[in-house]
């Protein structure tokens, strides 16, 4: 059987000989604020309707109009918190009329995609997280494409900034188990090279040394489920604490499941908490006492810098400072 061939892309000029036009006249037609006769665009628009056309706005960024997209480098995507912030970005951005390409993953993979992508007539870059970050701000910096960086603190030009008080935040839960009566802490921690793992440490370090503590015992994690199950299955230690600092909702989940296997009471026998509010951390069967970071504020943090960078070019950059709010459920 004799393969269907591809079906030719309807080009402007298809459009432009079916209604009797010019070529300029098309593009017109499909520009806002461009000057067409009514007689005309009527005819063009009908042509398009008939051929199924429609303008290449990819063609339309490259000769300087706007294109409307707008890169996000997520990082690898490793805990839910990022998958439900790149979901939310994606969506934010739809709703002002961008089109996001997303870009996962790390290494030299994420590298070449990196490259790649900055060869499209880039709107904006949103920095989600990852080691890349500051060569890619940097290379968006030459291009003079504008960067948003969110979680990481990124000072260069044209570069602005969404950052989450880790550290403001985490002392506050921190201080929450004091005030309770806790004092063996045990602390599972994020992996090194995040702005976050460095800042949510201090936050509970900081409060502990005011108390003239120290924790019982300090395990890395992975920002994952799993790995907060593995640090308190590897760590006696941990388990025989009377609180539990997790840096993330992922691991408290994973860490509470192994106290629960260990038939360690949550929160008689210790108190958890984590940080993010993810959506699981809302479910019944786990319900711990966590810190939000607001995603919504975060995503209309990044909207507005972005229209207003769009409208002001020249305007100085900008850091935004959310405030993580402490979430009070049946852990701690």
């Amino acid at each position: 059987m004799e393969k269907a061939s591809r079906k030719k892309r309807v080009t402007a000029q298809d459009i432009a000989d079916l209604a009797g036009v010019s070529r300029s006249a098309v593009s017109r037609a499909f520009t806002e604020g461009g000057y067409i006769e009514p007689g005309k665009r009527a005819r063009v628009l009908k042509a398009a309707d008939d051929l199924g056309y429609r303008p290449n706005a990819m063609a339309a960024g490259l000769q300087g109009a706007r294109s409307n997209l707008v890169a996000i480098f997520a990082g690898e995507m490793a805990n839910e918190y990022d998958k439900e912030v790149t979901t939310a970005l994606v969506t934010g951005l739809n709703r002002i009329g961008k089109w996001p390409i997303v870009i996962a993953g790390s290494g030299q993979t994420a590298r070449d995609a990196v490259t790649k992508v900055l060869s499209y007539p880039l709107e904006a870059m949103i920095l989600r997280s990852g080691s890349l970050n500051a060569d890619i701000a940097g290379s968006c910096s030459k291009l003079g494409i504008p960067v948003i960086s969110s979680g990481r603190i990124q000072d260069l030009p044209g570069v602005d900034n969404v950052c989450c008080r880790n550290r403001d935040g985490m002392a506050l839960g921190t201080q929450l188990l004091f005030d309770k009566g806790r004092r063996r802490f045990g602390y599972i921690g994020g992996p090194p090279g995040f702005a976050s793992s460095r800042d949510r440490r201090l936050g509970v370090m900081d409060t502990l040394a005011a108390a003239d503590l120290t924790p019982v015992a300090e395990v890395v994690g992975g920002f994952t489920v799993q790995s907060g199950h593995d640090a308190v299955a590897a760590t006696p230690a941990l388990a025989g604490a009377d609180a539990l600092i997790c840096a993330n909702d992922a691991m408290a989940i994973g860490a509470m499941t192994a106290l629960k296997e260990r038939c360690i009471r949550v929160p008689d026998d210790i108190s958890v908490i984590g940080f993010d509010d993810i959506s699981m951390a809302r479910w019944p069967a786990f319900d711990p006492t966590t810190l939000r970071n607001p995603i919504d504020g975060l995503v209309d943090a990044v909207l507005d810098l972005l229209t207003t960078r769009e409208s002001d070019p020249d305007r100085p950059e900008r850091t935004v400072h959310l405030d993580a709010t402490l979430i009070l459920r049946s852990t701690h």
